[in-house]
């Protein structure tokens, strides 16, 4: 599953479109994890993207019109998310579609936003409220790699929390898109195990965490992202993050610090990587 720096290579690609005007609309399959709105091409047609930005792992794309004075109005915002397998692509141009080609934002310019998603996990919606208020949005922490996710907010988070530090900065109510590649990078960086209940983390502990989950996350992003099965970004170039990890999907070779072979756990039903040398089981 594309992960918050894949999301964010993702919007990067397609700012080029940002104050084109959409021609046109194709849907070719409705059924999405939420159906994707009928009237969907009647709101985009003949409007202007005003901005691309992303909350989470969302793109939100401010769909309206540049007033005579340069004034932008927003006629509502256009709220993407990849799913599973989905992938958003940048076309200079019309190319046919294929089998997993389910929605085409083609541009007066010829461009083509593409949405191809295999199993169908990803998402259209149009939003006329505030983003911000939209039941997907309104429950979400802090962005990782803001001001406000910082050691001491942490620790008061984690303070009455009892779960594994892995699974507990995965929770989105807590800080959005450390996914679990991430949380495993991050965790080793720390050298924190990911097994260690949530509460016994000190504040020095939570302060270097997050130091270590905002330093991955920027290498990641420098690097283009992860691309281990369906990422591309809108370019059509893979990240390669993958090729610099410490632990994820390292199941069996050497640790590369210590040399001690990598381990594998389920933690919240997700594979979890750590060297149990640079990592050791400091709890009861």
């Amino acid at each position: 599953m594309p992960e918050l720096p894949e999301v964010e290579v993702t919007r990067l690609g397609l700012l080029p479109v940002q104050g084109a005007r959409i021609r046109e609309v194709t849907i070719r399959h409705h059924g999405l994890r939420w159906p994707i709105p009928a009237d969907l091409p009647q709101h985009l047609q003949g409007q202007r993207v005003l901005q691309l930005t992303r909350r989470a792992k969302y793109i939100l794309i401010d769909i309206g019109e540049m007033s005579d004075t340069g004034v932008p109005t927003r006629k509502g915002v256009l709220l993407l998310h990849l799913g599973m397998s989905g992938r958003l692509c940048l076309l200079e141009r019309y190319f046919p579609h294929e089998k997993h080609d389910h929605v085409d934002i083609a541009f007066e310019d010829g461009r083509v936003i593409r949405l191809r998603d295999p199993r169908r996990f990803g998402a259209v919606l149009w939003l006329e409220q505030e983003p911000s208020q939209h039941p997907l949005l309104n429950s979400l922490g802090p962005e990782p790699l803001d001001d406000a996710f910082d050691g001491n907010y942490l620790h008061q988070q984690l303070k009455s929390r009892n779960a594994a530090i892995k699974p507990t900065i995965m929770d989105a109510h807590i800080v959005v898109g450390v996914g679990n590649i991430y949380a495993s990078e991050s965790l080793f960086r720390a050298r924190i195990h990911p097994e260690t209940p949530s509460r016994q983390l000190t504040l020095p502990q939570c302060q270097l965490l997050v130091a270590e989950i905002k330093a991955t996350l920027h290498a990641a992003l420098a690097a283009g992202g992860s691309s281990l099965r369906d990422f591309f970004g809108a370019d059509g170039n893979p990240g390669y993050f993958q090729q610099t990890y410490y632990v994820y999907g390292r199941t069996g070779l050497p640790c590369l610090v210590c040399g001690q072979l990598i381990n594998t756990i389920r933690l919240g039903q997700r594979s979890t990587f750590y060297c149990a040398t640079c990592q050791p089981r400091a709890f009861v």
